[in-house]
């Protein structure tokens, strides 16, 4: 082979060049020097790259960045705050008067479960949407289809135009997680990938919390606007999404993906080499982009999934996406739809203490997610998903434990058992949150490569709300037939997800998303994961050697 053979090429009008990314390999010699240490890496060359790139944080392009993932992060709002919404809305006298559904049972199931129908029927077009017309256009089309779904469930006066809202929802919610999580992703540079995505995901809360607040204030409005303004104010944060799209940049990857590399370039120059696209992490992100990167790839081909079943590589990418969608969504979280029929269960009858604790217990989840996020950049996320879902269990357990000893007492419930079972629900949820909340939206656009992103996170999205489907229809049936003890499933099933997470979990933090297409191609990928690099770093921060044993 010619040792100059691909030396440097030319992207986008910038000539890339492999030596000025490539660390030089050695046995450690440079450690010697002053100053020098030796340090652990997952990549040597990302390491190096993001060492002699300091971002400026502090720039107008930084904060023209972190603006536009807020317009993603006002997307995961919109989902979150469905997630708080119909539990305290269907507690509401005026709501009752009017569709007569009761809490528990099969109309509310219906309410719930339609939702999460419209956003699997969605999915698939989200997909080709945001491949074909970009990640913007995703997120534009969704907050439309949103308002219009909102518009038909807030002027509902009966249960079918109530299911058909809802319906509608769903589907607009399903275009938006599709684009908005791989549009995030892909405009993060590699070492804010983990908070940039985390911060998406924690807009659930930012849904949510607004949500539980805004139903506990309208319950004391005393005619049908206590339960319809809160529906109408599901759509203030697509507004936002709505105008906000046009005055942000496409992701670049969509860019090299549809041949616009001279675009792409220019943005990775702008936002992740501080103006200089010679920078070593702009002419690393290049390369890989450019070798990675197919421009007749399966996003050109909107019905093929055949790679995701057929190829070495896509089996394990998948692998992680279905696990953390059916994970994410069936460990004991999905309980929180009926948090009023929990804490009616655990004793405290009254609407307004019932919609109080619904609004506590999602700032307090909030607080553990938003804690994860801070970390999630430095955090490896196998080892959190193994030890914080067995904790989850632990969580439960204790919970349906204490929710058995009440059931047991009858009329005569001593309040120490009852304040136990609620500080270990909520101690679950703070749990649960701190886990998956950031790693339901990192682990699957890691998983994912560029021309698969957006069919990978459309099937997980039909995932999602299959499971949400399952939590929506049968828990309101199983609280009311078998009570607390529907909790005990999730303690078992929760210790089989921690398992499987040890066994089958790829690592994906410290790498870039086309460094890891190395991983998933390995025999064992999770073993793969788990290598490491040993480089020497210098006194100035300066990358000088990647240490390789010696094979002589």
């Amino acid at each position: 082979m010619d040792p100059m053979e691909e030396k440097e090429h030319n992207v986008g009008g910038v000539l890339v060049s492999h030596e000025h990314v490539a660390v030089s390999e050695g046995t450690g010699a440079t450690a010697s020097t002053s100053g020098a240490k030796a340090k652990v890496v997952h990549n040597a060359e990302l390491y190096a790259a993001i060492q002699e790139t300091k971002i400026n944080y502090k720039s107008k392009e930084s904060i023209h960045l972190y603006c536009s993932i807020l317009i993603a992060f006002c997307c995961a709002c919109a989902n979150g705050y469905d997630g708080s919404l119909l539990t305290g809305v269907v507690a509401m006298d005026h709501f009752q008067r009017t569709f007569h559904s009761g809490t528990t049972g099969t109309v509310v199931a219906l309410m719930f479960s339609l939702y999460t129908v419209g956003a699997m029927v969605g999915s698939p077009f989200a997909a080709v949407l945001s491949d074909k017309y970009g990640r913007k256009i995703g997120m534009f089309c969704g907050a439309i289809v949103i308002i219009v779904g909102m518009i038909i469930v807030s002027t509902a006066s009966t249960i079918a135009q109530f299911v058909v809202g809802r319906f509608i929802l769903g589907a607009g919610i399903s275009i938006m997680t599709v684009a908005a999580p791989a549009y995030a992703i892909e405009i993060s540079p590699p070492h804010w990938r983990g908070r940039a995505t985390g911060f998406y995901n924690c807009g659930y809360f930012g849904g949510s919390i607004p949500a539980a607040a805004v139903v506990y204030g309208c319950n004391r409005i005393d005619n049908d606007y206590s339960w319809r303004i809160p529906l109408i104010l599901q759509a203030l944060a697509c507004v936002v999404v709505m105008f906000g799209v046009w005055f942000i940049p496409e992701s670049p990857r969509f860019l090299i993906a549809n041949g616009r590399e001279e675009e792409a370039v220019a943005f990775l120059a702008k936002y992740h080499g501080n103006g200089n696209p010679s920078s070593r992490l702009v002419q690393l992100e290049i390369e890989e982009m450019k070798e990675g990167i197919r421009q007749d790839g399966i996003d050109k081909r909107p019905l093929d999934y055949r790679p995701f079943v057929l190829t070495h590589s896509g089996r394990w990418r998948i692998a992680q996406v279905l696990m953390i969608s059916i994970f994410g969504q069936f460990s004991g979280n999905g309980l929180g739809y009926f948090n009023t029929t929990i804490f009616q269960i655990i004793g405290i009858t009254s609407v307004e203490q019932q919609l109080a604790y619904n609004l506590l217990n999602s700032v307090l989840s909030a607080v553990g997610a938003l804690a994860a996020v801070t970390l999630t950049d430095i955090m490896p996320r196998r080892k959190v998903l193994v030890i914080g879902t067995l904790t989850c269990a632990a969580a439960l357990a204790t919970n349906s434990g204490l929710s058995a000893a009440l059931d047991a007492q009858g009329d005569n419930i001593q309040p120490s058992y009852a304040k136990g079972a609620l500080a270990s629900y909520f101690l679950f949820n703070i749990i649960f949150s701190f886990t998956y909340t950031p790693l339901q939206g990192v682990i699957p656009t890691e998983a994912l490569e560029t021309t698969t992103r957006a069919k990978g996170l459309a099937l997980s999205s039909v995932i999602v709300y299959a499971m949400g489907f399952i939590n929506q229809f049968a828990g309101p049936i199983a609280l009311g037939n078998i009570g607390y003890k529907y909790i005990y499933v999730f303690v078992g099933w929760d210790v089989v997800e921690s398992l499987l997470w040890y066994l089958f979990g790829v690592e994906s933090q410290g790498r870039t998303l086309e460094q890891l297409e190395w991983v998933y191609n390995q025999p064992n990928p999770v073993k793969a994961s788990l290598k490491v690099d040993k480089v020497i770093v210098q006194a100035d921060g300066k990358v000088t050697e990647k240490v390789v044993t010696d094979q002589a």
